[in-house]
């Protein structure tokens, strides 16, 4: 199927065929073999050691949606990356944040964006928020025998949905059930003490920026009680990736803008170590 640009120049015959719009079928039918869960895996007595990739946190507000995660990735009970990349856009109007298996995460979200691109320029229109989550549903679903092994990939879907004219967060079990999720969201080790902090501090009527003090706080709570989870590290300036989508599109924080919510939320720590009494803002 590869194009052979050396030789006459034409591509081959797979490319030419009339086929759906979907990229994943396409791969199916003229190579399957290079999709991730079509792959032979070597025999183990046991789980595979492989970089993890947790916490994921997502919270709603009035017009939009933000997206964020730690930068830790642990191998075991080893620090395997402290400053990797675990929140990507999918498209214009949606993001994907990886738990799980770091490797098979990363390669899934490519394939994902891949798959909405290649529905955009066959369709000539973008596939609803819906529809991409049931895309990413079936990506997953196709992981499982990984995941059986341990290779589990979980990622946390969000978006701007520009029909219902509000953002929406889906999450994901390794066997690709998908729900949707109201308000908030977490995936990965440390989603239990990070859905506890975004359950005390969510709001109907949160601000886009109280929405993006809320995920970091989430996380610096998930980072205090999950060894798997990194909280802001002002020494070596990692700070959470964090991510909002609203009617204008996807938008990711600069560095700047994340260093300065952490910042303002390790200091109000100093002044109150088990955190806030009352309301976040």
């Amino acid at each position: 199927m590869e194009a052979n640009t050396r030789s006459t120049g034409r591509l081959p015959a797979a490319f030419l065929t009339p086929g759906s719009s979907s990229f994943m079928d396409f791969l199916s039918e003229h190579q399957p073999e290079i999709l991730p869960g079509n792959r032979q895996l070597p025999p183990t007595q046991g789980v595979i050691e492989a970089p993890h990739g947790t916490t994921i946190v997502a919270v709603t507000f009035p017009g939009g949606v933000v997206l964020a995660g730690d930068r830790r990735a642990t191998m075991g009970n080893v620090i395997a990356q402290r400053d990797i990349e675990k929140v990507f856009p999918a498209d214009e109007y949606s993001a994907v944040g990886i738990a799980g298996t770091a490797g098979l995460a990363v390669e899934m979200v490519k394939l994902f964006q891949l798959e909405l691109e290649h529905f955009e320029k066959v369709e000539g229109a973008q596939l609803s928020l819906e529809g991409k989550a049931n895309r990413l549903s079936t990506m997953i679903r196709s992981n499982l025998g990984m995941a059986m092994q341990g290779l589990a990939v979980v990622p946390l879907f969000a978006g701007y949905d520009v029909d219902r004219d509000k953002g929406r967060i889906f999450s994901y079990d390794v066997t690709g059930g998908r729900s949707e999720e109201h308000n908030y969201a977490a995936t990965g080790s440390g989603s239990i003490f990070a859905r506890g902090a975004m359950k005390k501090l969510f709001r109907d009527d949160l601000s886009e920026a109280e929405a993006t003090t809320l995920v970091v706080q989430a996380l610096y709570d998930a980072a205090d009680d999950d060894s798997a989870t990194g909280g802001p590290d002002v020494a070596r300036r990692i700070y959470p990736i964090i991510t909002v989508i609203t009617d204008d599109g996807f938008r990711r924080l600069t560095e700047t803008e994340a260093s300065e919510i952490a910042r303002s939320i390790l200091e109000r720590r100093l002044e109150q170590p088990d955190g806030p009494r009352a309301a976040l803002l």
